[in-house]
């Protein structure tokens, strides 16, 4: 029998119980991959990280969904970062190991900030017509192009002309699936779609969905689809620097908020706090 410690810590989140939730391995080393997966399913949150040695960061990261592992992810990273700080393997410099690469993460008190891969951007083949149709909303609830957008995590960004039609999206299953798949480097394939729109001169209302199981779930704080934001920001030509506040679950009870910084030179940044709420062992 071995014990394994894990903390659990919200991420973007102003207040104790909000955020988003993610549960941390401090010392994975030993556990497989298919224990890791197994536990990522137990614990049934969003994502379930994995400290692990590395020669070339602070830390190498695993980060697995209940049902798969993914190469990068946003509040998993900046929750990451915390833990590793926590439990001495950096200060307020962390350099994480993942699959996409060395992601920087650097902290200001339990406030994280992460610098995204440069993006890459595709067309959708969709048309407005059937990403409307998609999300329940009129074709004049779109607001400009629609982007894939790859900073670590490809994802469907979607603009949308007003906060209340953020507010009215329900996805249809069906198409999401049809409209909004994805295919990983490792052959699977994800459905998802982000949309957004303007909320104020620097703020943003957001959300995130995807398939699970075949049913539409919502995502309550999504850095990985905030870095592509500004992707998509970057590949619209729009002005720079830029600085945006984002909020972020308020349709599932769990407020984010996520601040997306993209500099002069065109590099992304994604903040937001990170609380731990607690931790303990679990014994294999």
């Amino acid at each position: 029998m071995s014990d394994y410690a894990f903390r659990i810590v919200n991420v973007f989140a102003e207040q104790r119980l909000g955020g988003n939730p993610l549960a941390v391995f401090e010392n994975g080393v030993d556990l497989s991959s298919e224990t890791m997966q197994a536990l990522a399913l137990q614990f049934n949150l969003s994502e379930t990280t994995f400290i692990l040695p590395s020669t070339v960061a602070s830390a190498h990261v695993r980060i697995f969904t209940p049902t798969f592992e993914m190469p990068f992810a946003g509040h998993p990273t900046l929750g990451t970062a915390h833990v590793a700080r926590a439990a001495g393997l950096a200060g307020d410099e962390v350099t994480l190991e993942m699959a996409v690469g060395i992601v920087p993460v650097i902290a200001d008190g339990d406030r994280w900030t992460l610098e995204a891969k440069p993006p890459r951007t595709r067309e959708v083949a969709a048309s407005r017509a059937e990403l409307a149709a998609m999300l329940r909303l009129a074709p004049s609830d779109l607001g400009e192009t629609p982007l894939w957008v790859d900073t670590g995590s490809e994802q469907m960004v979607v603009p949308l002309a007003s906060v209340d039609a953020v507010r009215r999206c329900s996805p249809e299953a069906g198409l999401l699936s049809r409209h909004g798949t994805a295919t990983l480097a490792d052959g699977t394939s994800r459905s998802m779609a982000y949309v957004w729109a303007m909320a104020g001169s620097d703020r943003v209302l957001c959300r995130f969905f995807f398939l699970k199981h075949g049913a539409v779930v919502e995502d309550p704080g999504t850095g990985s689809a905030c870095a592509n934001l500004g992707g998509w920001l970057l590949a619209t030509s729009a002005k720079r620097p830029l600085a945006f506040s984002l909020s972020q679950g308020e349709a599932v009870g769990r407020p984010c908020h996520l601040q997306l910084a993209v500099d002069g030179s065109g590099r992304i940044f994604v903040s937001g706090r990170v609380i731990e709420l607690a931790g303990g062992t679990l014994t294999l």
